[in-house]
């Protein structure tokens, strides 16, 4: 067996290791069994590792097509693998790299809707409702989501109310309080994987003409960077409760 088999073999074989970190870890995150630091940090190996068997996998391929040793299989096996492994740390990276360090989204910059019902369930989340880190906070949103802005309505705020809640629900989100006096609505939202928790609150205020101002702030509980996931949920909730309201 020569060093080119052996990487076909290792290739493979480190390939099995990495999605076996990224197994471990996902199940971490998703039941609590840990800190959440020490699953992101495992993603992170395992997308290296991955990154690593890709490589050597690939090499002893060629290796295997200039035909010098049999292992087309091993080498297979080790690319596909190795890229599964790779894709949650790759594709999170890339991402980060392309949205602001931020996780605290609102359409109105300068009073952003208050949390009431959800602080408690925040006591021992890493992330803060101040909205006082980073410094300029709203300058950095301004600049990377530069349409998320108060939405006008021509429906009446009641009407308005109803139907924010029904798109909550519909979202699948998990509804913490409805106070239609304060126009509040609280919830969280859970990603499917990872079981995240990010938590909304939607403002309903009147207009002087009777219709209805709508603002949304979604915050990340865990995570420097929210990798753009609360302002594509504000752009979403938007979407839904305008078709909502429309039909």
């Amino acid at each position: 067996m020569n060093d080119q088999s052996r990487l076909a073999i290792w290739g493979s074989r480190l390939a099995i290791l990495a999605l076996a970190v990224l197994f471990i870890s996902i199940v971490a995150l998703r039941f609590d069994l840990m800190a959440f630091r020490t699953p992101l940090l495992g993603i992170a190996v395992a997308g290296l590792l991955g990154l690593i068997a890709l490589i050597v996998s690939l090499i002893g391929l060629i290796s295997v097509l200039r035909g010098k040793r049999l292992g087309l299989t091993t080498a297979l096996i080790g690319i596909v693998v190795a890229l599964v492994a790779a894709t949650p740390f790759t594709t999170s990276f890339m991402k980060g790299r392309s949205v602001p360090q931020i996780h605290d989204i609102s359409t109105d910059l300068a009073n952003p809707p208050q949390f009431v019902a959800i602080v408690p369930l925040r006591a021992e989340a890493p992330n803060s409702l101040d909205r006082a880190e980073p410094a300029d906070l709203a300058e950095q949103q301004a600049k990377a989501y530069p349409a998320l802005a108060p939405v006008a309505l021509d429906a009446l705020p009641g009407k308005t109310f109803e139907a924010a809640r029904d798109v909550v629900n519909d979202m699948g989100w998990e509804l913490v309080s409805a106070a239609p006096d304060a126009g509040l609505i609280e919830a969280t939202a859970t990603t499917s994987l990872l079981h995240f928790k990010d938590d909304v609150a939607i403002r309903i205020t009147e207009t002087d003409a009777g219709g209805s101002i709508v603002d949304v702030r979604s915050v990340s509980r865990v995570g420097k960077s929210d990798l753009g996931a609360n302002a594509a949920r504000i752009d979403a909730f938007i979407a839904a409760l305008k078709a909502k309201l429309a039909s």
